[in-house]
């Protein structure tokens, strides 16, 4: 038996709190998703970037893991390690 993730996200995201709290993680998981195709690019470690942002590896760990979305200054010492710029927009919720 093959496990369809999409399949199974899409059951979870019928309870309302998953979906709200799954909504509530895109910027995280936005980030993290960026954070790591930036620190592969360089070809280091999640040891290494954290050396680098003076932090602990698995605070970096725990950015990619997007278990929660991270302070805007974490993230700017990152993206600096990283060499990278950091743009942020707001938009009107959708209703």
């Amino acid at each position: 038996m093959d496990f369809d993730f999409q399949d199974y996200l899409e059951e979870q995201l019928q309870d309302p709190e998953f979906a709200k709290r799954y909504s509530e993680l895109e910027p995280a998981r936005h980030i993290a998703q960026q954070v790591i195709m930036l620190r592969q690019k360089e070809g280091i470690t999640q040891a290494e970037l954290a050396k680098r942002v003076g932090t602990q590896q698995s605070a970096i760990s725990r950015l990619e893991n997007a278990s929660s979305v991270p302070s805007l200054s974490f993230v700017q010492r990152v993206a600096q390690a990283l060499g990278a710029d950091i743009h942020v927009i707001l938009e009107p919720q959708a209703t």
